[in-house]
């Protein structure tokens, strides 16, 4: 099966949480990308929604890719019957990877390593770095708390109205996924293509992740 052309990452929590709804909505999101031919970008384990989402677009006949880092094979467990597997030297390398390899990111319920994720890619974004949508999925509420320090933070003049605008939020799976797949398909190739200083700056933080972590990372 080749890699599809549109490619979401999906960031989320290595336990499942207490709430059954959470691992409902997460495998309806991967099924759904399945049946539309979306492939599907995660961070490779085999236990909590991490595993969900893996194993429930496999078996609706997706294509799924896992980036794990070494350091974590004892503790998230690869799982063994990824599309393909990638392993990385540090957690850095794990990110820019996901982001390579990505045309959009969605949030679904985890703990502080989907935050950190979801924060990195937004920061990425308010730099310029990329201009690609990040999503989240307010499953039965669990982002609310979030979305309210969020908006604390624009009214405290820590960050800008353009800085939370950037992330978009929803709690229909379907309605998301349309509204990315017209974004992706019918925008003009010229706003496809990521600015010159845009591009710049993402080779230079690799370089400095090279420089940092010893690792490869292809710009």
């Amino acid at each position: 099966m080749m890699r599809p052309e549109f490619n979401i990452c999906v960031f989320c929590g290595s336990k499942s949480g207490n709430n059954p709804i959470y691992q409902t909505i997460a495998s309806n999101l991967v099924k759904q990308m399945a049946k539309r031919q979306i492939g599907l970008v995660y961070g490779g384990a085999s236990i909590g929604l991490m595993g969900t989402i893996a194993t429930e677009c496999l078996e609706a006949g997706g294509y799924v890719v896992g980036v794990l880092p070494e350091i974590l094979t004892p503790y998230e467990i690869a799982h063994s019957g990824l599309s393909l597997l990638l392993n990385t030297n540090s957690m850095h390398e794990r990110k820019a990877m996901m982001y390579q390899l990505s045309n959009a990111f969605i949030a679904l319920p985890g703990g502080v390593g989907t935050l950190d994720e979801l924060f990195e890619i937004i920061t990425w974004a308010h730099l310029d770095l990329h201009k690609k949508p990040v999503i989240l999925m307010n499953i039965a509420g669990f982002f609310n708390h979030l979305l309210t320090y969020l908006d604390h933070t624009v009214k405290e003049g820590f960050v800008s109205n353009q800085a939370r605008s950037l992330i978009k939020v929803y709690d229909d799976v379907e309605l998301m996924l349309d509204h990315l797949q017209a974004d992706f398909f019918t925008v003009d190739s010229t706003t496809l293509e990521i600015s010159k200083k845009s591009t710049d700056e993402y080779s230079l933080l690799v370089e400095e992740l090279k420089l940092k972590q010893d690792i490869s990372v292809d710009t």
